[in-house]
C-alpha cells in the first residue's frame, strides 16, 4: 500500500494557488482540466517530496475546482493536512507576513495551525526536535478554530 494524495474541493482556484504555492510554499506538479465532468484537477506538493511526487505523483494535495459554483461545508470536520517544516517560527513569520492569520500559533516551537482560503485546517509540524520556546510564539492566543 503507498500513499497517493488527498483530495480537497476549492471554490475560487486562483485564490486557493495563491494561498498553497505562494504561501505555504508547495508547488503545482499537474493541471488537468476536464470539459465533459466541467472541473479541474491541480496537483501540488512538497519541495521534499520532488522526487516521488514528480516520476509517481505521490505524495500530493490535489485540488478538485468544480466550474459550477457550489457551496462546501467542511474545514474542521475534514480534519487537516500535515507539512513538516524546518524552522516552524520562520514558516508562522513568512505566513503572517503574507497576511496569513495563525491559528494556533507554535507555542511549544513544534506545532502550528492555520486555515487554506476554504477553511481547510493546515498542521505545520517542526522537522526533528521541538525548538526552543520564544516570543511572540510562547504568550501568543489562539485565533478562531483550528
Amino acid at each position: 500500500m503507498e500513499y497517493l494524495h488527498t483530495m480537497v474541493r476549492v471554490t475560487d482556484l486562483e485564490k486557493s494557488l495563491e494561498f498553497y504555492c505562494d504561501k505555504l510554499g508547495l508547488y503545482e506538479v499537474s493541471r488537468n482540466d476536464y470539459e465533459k465532468g466541467r472541473f479541474t484537477l491541480v496537483f501540488l506538493a512538497a519541495p521534499g517530496d520532488a522526487d516521488s511526487a514528480n516520476s509517481d505523483k505521490r505524495p500530493c494535495l490535489e485540488l478538485t475546482y468544480n466550474w459550477d459554483p457550489e457551496t462546501y461545508s467542511g474545514g474542521r470536520n475534514f480534519g487537516h493536512l500535515a507539512y513538516r517544516v524546518d524552522n516552524i517560527y520562520e514558516t508562522c513569520q513568512r505566513l503572517m507576513d503574507m497576511g496569513v492569520t495563525i491559528n494556533r500559533p507554535p507555542r511549544d516551537g513544534h506545532m502550528a495551525f492555520v486555515r487554506s482560503p476554504d477553511n481547510i485546517s493546515i498542521e505545520l509540524l517542526q522537522k526533528g526536535e521541538s525548538l526552543a520556546p520564544q516570543e511572540p510564539w510562547a504568550s501568543m492566543e489562539n485565533t478562531g478554530e483550528w
